[in-house]
């Protein structure tokens, strides 16, 4: 988090950027100049005025911890009064991630052995703790299930974790028991099954009859300046490299009294790279966004009202996007013997699917 001082308190204090090499490089330290008309104040009130990301009880504990000083000198106290022209600094240590607990979360395990578990993982399930979801994550799941036997690659917060779905996304993940088995997932994983035998196929639901019946996107992806949960596609040269191959399997119609032209498409989606929100991103980006997806597919909303009275409420109680990880394809990273895991759509979308009038396209 970047310290940041109030904009209507500008006027009362200058802000200076500072390194101090008893403090560890990962320290934020920022210095601010008393002006004389904040002279007089409690020391937290001070700092409270100066630092609007941060919380007085929190500034207080800060205080109180020695990471406060005043023209260079400690002060603990935090109604120690501030005088005109003062330095103060402030220190703020980066934040200890908090390790997760086990949770007793129902998982369906689809393979199990002493190098890795296959896990067939539910939408509204996030894969790790992260900032809003410390606990209730898959990670929290697997620690219950599988105690210590997880590897520690990924760091505290990340036990096991070789690769992630989205929150939303269901389907089939895998996941490292040992160090050993996350080092070769992670290969198979970076080279994208471009010369490995990695194999990821997704099912999608989207809006729109696709012109093309296959195809490949190769769009590079970035992170969204206005919107910093949002990817897009960007120009070449920026981003990182994102490729989606794609057939429609189907297309499907709306209420029967609007006519019978297709207004979506079922869609078998195969990554060759896998970066965040990929496949949302791209078929959002050719027009086709996903049905159900609030973030990429917001435009689309008025397409709802073609449905059929069924599959409008099968959209409404679907409530995520229309994505499921069917296929996963690794090498077993002890034995190198070819694996192949498939999950059937989960009740709430297959529910969406059973409503959708459908037909194969024409070559």
């Amino acid at each position: 988090m970047a310290l940041a001082p109030v904009a209507g308190v500008m006027h009362a204090f200058a802000m200076h950027a500072s390194t101090d090499p008893a403090h560890a490089a990962s320290d934020q330290i920022q210095t601010v100049i008393v002006a004389d008309d904040l002279a007089g104040d409690r020391l937290d009130r001070f700092l409270a005025a100066a630092f609007a990301d941060l919380s007085r009880s929190r500034l207080q504990q800060l205080v109180r911890a020695g990471q406060v000083r005043i023209n260079g000198a400690v002060v603990e106290d935090p109604k120690h009064k501030v005088t005109a022209g003062a330095t103060v600094t402030l220190v703020v240590p980066p934040a200890a991630p908090a390790e997760p607990e086990p949770e007793t979360i129902p998982l369906t395990v689809l393979y199990e052995d002493n190098h890795i578990i296959v896990i067939d993982k539910p939408a509204g399930l996030v894969v790790h703790p992260a900032p809003g979801h410390a606990s209730g994550t898959l990670v929290n799941a697997l620690l219950a299930h599988c105690g210590d036997s997880l590897s520690g690659i990924g760091g505290v917060r990340r036990p096991g974790i070789v690769h992630r779905l989205d929150k939303d996304t269901s389907g089939v993940m895998v996941v490292a028991k040992t160090d050993q088995a996350h080092a070769a997932l992670s290969q198979q994983f970076a080279d994208h099954g471009r010369t490995g035998p990695l194999e990821r196929v997704y099912t999608a639901v989207v809006w729109g009859n696709l012109p093309i019946l296959r195809g490949t996107i190769d769009q590079p992806i970035e992170r969204a300046t206005h919107n910093r949960e949002k990817m897009t596609v960007t120009r070449e040269g920026r981003g990182r490299v994102a490729i989606t191959h794609y057939e429609v399997d189907r297309v499907f119609f709306g209420d029967e009294a609007r006519g019978m032209e297709p207004i979506g498409s079922f869609v078998r989606c195969r990554l060759e790279t896998g970066r965040t929100h990929q496949i949302r991103v791209h078929m959002a980006h050719i027009g086709h966004p996903l049905l159900g997806d609030q973030l990429y597919g917001r435009g689309f909303k008025t397409k709802e009202s073609l449905l059929g009275a069924a599959a409008r409420s099968a959209l409404e109680a679907l409530g995520r996007q229309a994505l499921h990880a069917r296929t996963l394809g690794f090498a077993h990273p002890a034995t190198g013997e070819f694996m192949s895991f498939e999950s059937a759509p989960p009740e709430d979308l297959a529910r969406l699917v059973a409503a959708l009038p459908t037909t194969r396209p024409k070559q």
